[in-house]
């Protein structure tokens, strides 16, 4: 089922943030919490500094009227620095390939793409962007990779 959510990038403080939401609306972290010592080392990318492992790599919690909030830590030793425009993400879940090409050709077009749609070690098709106006995407169709 297609799901539109939105994704916050903190710089180490994404566990703190999401406790204190999770008061806020109560329920659970939906699935497993993911940390960055559970990510593999991708070709070409610095591995993760021990310092860093226990940070999170995605979380997920439902606030209000199935709405979900995703949320990630941002370390630097990967290449990341949170900057004022840069901390949020709208995360679109379309239902399909073709509809995730579609939703990422249309909004890249006079924006600027960062990751092309490509198959990632999680096991989606994934792709993110930044609109002609300033506004980040990422597009994740899940359970499609090939991989």
């Amino acid at each position: 089922m297609a799901r539109v959510c939105t994704y916050l990038n903190f710089a180490r403080e994404t566990e703190a943030a999401f406790e204190h939401y999770r008061t806020i609306f109560g329920g659970d972290f939906l699935g497993k919490v993911h940390r960055f010592r559970d990510v593999p080392t991708m070709p070409g990318q610095p591995a993760i500094e021990e310092a860093d492992a226990n940070l999170i790599m995605h979380i997920e919690l439902e606030l209000l009227g199935g709405h979900v909030l995703m949320g990630t830590d941002a370390p630097e030793c990967m290449g990341f620095t949170i900057t004022q425009g840069n901390n949020v993400h709208i995360h679109l879940e379309p239902d399909s390939r073709a509809e995730g090409d579609r939703l990422f050709a249309a909004l890249s077009d006079g924006g600027t793409p960062e990751m092309p749609m490509q198959e990632v070690f999680w096991g989606a098709y994934f792709g993110s962007l930044t609109d002609r106006f300033g506004i980040k995407w990422m597009i994740n169709v899940p359970g499609t990779a090939t991989m």
